[in-house]
């Protein structure tokens, strides 16, 4: 069957049935195998993607326990510190009160030394003037012949002569 515009629909059947066949065939044999590839990829990269998203979740885990722990050991340094302030702060307070007491007893010492000292002086000052009197009586036992307190008066400033009468 020849038709005018010299088209023959014989031809034109196989070809479309060699497409079919070649389009068939390389479904099957191209196709397929890159689909079945791409999607392995697909696979692979998806299963890259879970095993990064759950490091990554695991490494928020792990930063979340270190910082926990590193805010208890702030804590704990916190209350390290505190507590050594408040033993440092009780050691000054006992070394503050035992000055006091030590300051206390040097107070204490010193007023009893100051007493004892000032008793010594009166007890030496009034044996000097026992003394004094005692050999001022014993020369004006041997000086009888001049005036008792003009004697004495002499004897007060030094001097072992009488003053004579006036």
């Amino acid at each position: 069957m020849n038709i005018p515009l010299n088209i023959d629909w014989q031809q034109i059947l196989l070809h479309w049935m060699n497409l079919a066949i070649l389009t068939g065939g390389l479904y099957f044999l191209l196709f397929k195998p890159v689909k079945q590839f791409m999607a392995k990829r697909e696979a692979y990269y998806k299963d890259l993607d879970n095993q990064v998203a759950e490091k990554l979740a695991e490494a928020e885990k792990i930063k979340a326990e270190y910082q926990a722990k590193m805010d208890a050991a702030a804590e704990e340094i916190h209350q390290a510190r505190a507590k050594a302030q408040q033993v440092v702060q009780q050691s000054a307070e006992e070394q503050l009160a035992q000055a006091k007491i030590q300051a206390q007893q040097i107070v204490s010492q010193a007023q009893a030394e100051a007493l004892n000292s000032r008793e010594r002086i009166r007890r030496e000052s009034q044996r000097e003037l026992k003394e004094l009197a005692a050999a001022a009586a014993k020369k004006l036992a041997f000086r009888a012949e001049a005036d008792p307190f003009d004697q004495f008066l002499n004897l007060a400033e030094g001097g072992d002569q009488p003053n004579e009468k006036r």
